[in-house]
């Protein structure tokens, strides 16, 4: 029964990525569809019925795995527990905005709600990356913790406050891989030159190392790979990145990354719109969102391992970690270039303070708590 059904969770995986593949056009689209204007929020039949519509608009594919899906489900999830009283329809990238506009629509009020990951929208406010994810940060579970216990949501609420929306928790990658290479990396100066897509405060660290960091679009990586616009690319991890195709141009796989540990998912709301919403379906969509917070990353570890898998027997993917020497220069770099976004601003430096603070408290704890954990694990089955 085991072998059968994990059989079936293979094909499903394979049949995915093979949907996907024309799917991921419409993330780099720079038009609206056709036809696809929704219906409008104050519709009179809506009113009466005392129903609320939202429009909600992603930075993901239509059906791809973990950000889109997620999203998919999240829009059904809320509309559902409200019995229908706040009813969202979900937009895919491309189909009512381009993947990277979903900040702006929400903010104009073009969109009620996005899904998106909130480091996309650096140029905004240097602190947003803290809410997502940073190199050499937080793991999922570390910055769920923070921000949901350790003061990280009222800091959000307040940076997000000078842009008009609010945000909550949606989904979560978990650790991610380091990225796809076309050539082996054995040394820091092998970045040197690279031009690798990397988004947030990451790119940075990869410009430092001597590399030029380009952030795009999920449908836009791999024609950018196959052209070479970019020698390198790092999109999520396995799952994903199978679905994306990128062992047809890139045969060395490194990870884990030294960039995000944990990178968190939002439900960006335009600040009026969610405010205008009775109460109990406020908590409708911050349950609902909370509970994304769990599900997704849960998805992404169940799936990624077997994707891996795939990867190299089917794929021959050569995966590997990044040298020893290499990785701690990497989190050396990433320390400083996070510390400097204290200096940007007088909320930079309570966002950066009240993460740090947090982070080096999980460190002393994770000594004896998930981490401890593992390496003992490891050390005892490492003959198994």
């Amino acid at each position: 029964m085991r072998n059968k059904t994990k059989k079936l969770r293979r094909r499903d995986i394979l049949l995915g990525a093979s949907v996907i593949t024309g799917a991921t056009i419409l993330a780099s689209c720079d038009d609206k569809i056709d036809g696809g204007t929704p219906k409008d929020p104050k519709d009179s039949a809506s009113i009466s019925k005392n129903i609320t519509q939202w429009r909600m608009v992603t930075c993901w594919p239509r059906d791809f795995p973990g950000g889109g899906t997620g999203s998919q489900n999240l829009a059904k999830r809320i509309t559902e527990a409200s019995d229908g009283r706040l009813e969202i329809k979900n937009f895919a990238a491309g189909e009512l905005v381009p993947a990277f506009e979903v900040f702006d629509a929400v903010r104009e009020g073009t969109a009620q709600c996005g899904h998106a990951a909130p480091y996309y929208w650096i140029a905004k406010h240097k602190a947003i990356p803290f809410f997502c994810t940073v190199p050499g940060g937080m793991t999922a579970s570390e910055k769920a913790a923070w921000i949901i216990y350790g003061g990280g949501q009222e800091l959000w609420d307040e940076v997000y406050a000078e842009f008009g929306v609010k945000s909550f928790l949606a989904g979560n990658t978990g650790v991610q891989m380091g990225g796809w290479f076309q050539k082996e990396i054995n040394s820091l100066e092998d970045f040197q030159g690279i031009k690798m897509r990397m988004p947030g405060l990451g790119a940075e660290v990869i410009n430092r190392m001597g590399g030029t960091a380009v952030n795009m679009p999920a449908g836009e990586i791999m024609p950018a790979l196959q052209s070479g616009v970019i020698d390198a690319a790092e999109w999520v991890g396995p799952w994903n990145d199978l679905a994306l195709g990128f062992y047809k141009v890139a045969k060395y796989y490194y990870g884990p990354g030294f960039h995000e540990g944990g990178t968190t998912n939002e439900l960006v709301m335009n600040k009026k719109s969610y405010e205008s919403l009775n109460e109990d379906l406020k908590i409708i969509v911050k349950v609902c969102c909370h509970a994304a917070a769990i599900e997704v990353p849960s998805e992404y570890f169940a799936y990624s391992g077997l994707s891996l898998e795939i990867l190299k027997k089917d794929h021959n993917v050569d995966v590997r970690s990044f040298p020893k020497d290499v990785i701690k220069q990497m989190f050396l770099i990433s320390k400083e270039v996070v510390a400097e976004t204290a200096s940007y601003g007088e909320l930079h430096a309570r966002v950066f303070d009240s993460w740090n603070k947090f982070l080096q408290q999980s460190m002393q704890y994770q000594k004896y708590g998930d981490y401890g954990f593992m390496r003992d694990r490891a050390m005892a089955y490492a003959d198994i």
